[in-house]
């Protein structure tokens, strides 16, 4: 199964980092973003991928023709342009399918843009910059279980701001807490789809995609209580390569499954 990742966005909350660069090339621990979500899904074994591209999509080609080279020691033979790899340390094997979907196009019409090149009859999504320890294995087979035509994953998000309890008389505040984990779910990006999915989407935002499939009954939801983060600030890129430095939650590939 394929896994397509939506890596066209501006990303323009996180200037700072995206004047120069796509935010999924935007680095955690000296690796773009897009290299870590990618080894969530190569830990469960799903390997080939399509990258929606857009916004700077330049910099991620230029990622991947030069990948091998980036990774390891090589030798150039000038004569020949010919490059031989000494080591092939980090040399996952991987399939990457790379689609310019356009600048200033919305989700929902990435996702038609990329459909020529999704084979066979489901398909994974997720977003260019979330980072999750998910375990892919058993969403697919959620998504399975369901029989409907798509699913998301439902995660908790902590609250950007303190939370605040007050007496409804008097307006006394009763209650004020830290950001804390909200109770309800927000959609975490990592999805599976049926293609016949395909045919609910339009050229405007994925959401109106998937409240199509919502109203159709053909749209589950996989619940996640584990560590999701997806990275819309520059404080939370910060926050993500400090834990880089310590615990790591979401580097499964380095845990044994």
């Amino acid at each position: 199964m394929q896994t397509v990742i939506l890596c066209g966005g501006k990303g323009t909350r996180m200037k700072e980092e995206t004047e120069f660069r796509p935010k999924p090339m935007v680095e955690v621990g000296g690796m773009p973003l897009l290299w870590h979500i990618m080894q969530i899904y190569m830990h469960y074994g799903y390997n080939d991928f399509i990258i929606a591209l857009g916004y700077k999509g330049e910099m991620i080609k230029d990622f991947f023709l030069n990948y091998h080279t980036r990774f390891n020691n090589f030798t150039l033979d000038s004569s020949t342009g010919q490059i031989t790899i000494l080591d092939g340390k980090n040399n996952k094997n991987f399939r990457a399918t790379l689609v310019d979907t356009g600048a200033e196009t919305l989700t929902g019409g990435r996702i038609k843009k990329i459909a020529p090149f999704i084979n066979g009859d489901e398909f994974m999504l997720t977003y260019g910059d979330g980072v999750s320890d998910i375990d892919i294995g058993k969403l697919v087979d959620f998504h399975h279980k369901q029989k409907t035509l798509g699913t998301i994953s439902g995660v908790h998000k902590k609250s950007r701001f303190g939370l605040v309890e007050t007496h409804k008389e008097s307006g006394l505040v009763l209650k004020f807490a830290q950001k804390q984990m909200m109770k309800e779910f927000i959609s975490g990006g990592f999805m599976v789809f049926d293609k016949k999915a395909l045919d609910y989407f339009s050229d405007g935002a994925m959401e109106e995609g998937l409240n199509s499939l919502a109203e159709a009954k053909q749209l589950s939801m996989y619940e996640h209580t584990g560590y999701w983060e997806a990275i819309d600030t520059y404080n939370e890129l910060e926050q993500l390569n400090k834990l880089w430095e310590g615990e790591r939650p979401w580097v499964i590939w380095e845990k044994k499954k």
